[in-house]
């Protein structure tokens, strides 16, 4: 989960950073569909569900690691 949390972050920051280039992803063209504000909204949701996944898969490693140090 924790790779999928991070590959989401760095997807949002680039797509804003390729905003101000007038560029953006194709896989993303169509978020600017409904305008500007949508577009961003949809790039901060990617951000925060990007830092909760990593986040939450940082706590279920740390959580199966100790398992496996208890099992020991």
């Amino acid at each position: 989960m924790r790779f999928i949390g991070a590959v989401l972050i760095v997807v949002a920051v680039l797509s804003a950073a390729l905003f101000f280039l007038k560029m953006n992803f194709m896989f993303l063209n169509w978020i600017n569909n409904w305008g500007a504000q949508v577009g961003w909204g949809i790039r901060g949701f990617l951000l925060l569900l990007g830092i909760v996944l990593f986040i939450v898969g940082k706590a279920a490693d740390e959580e199966e690691a100790e398992e496996a140090a208890d099992a020991k």
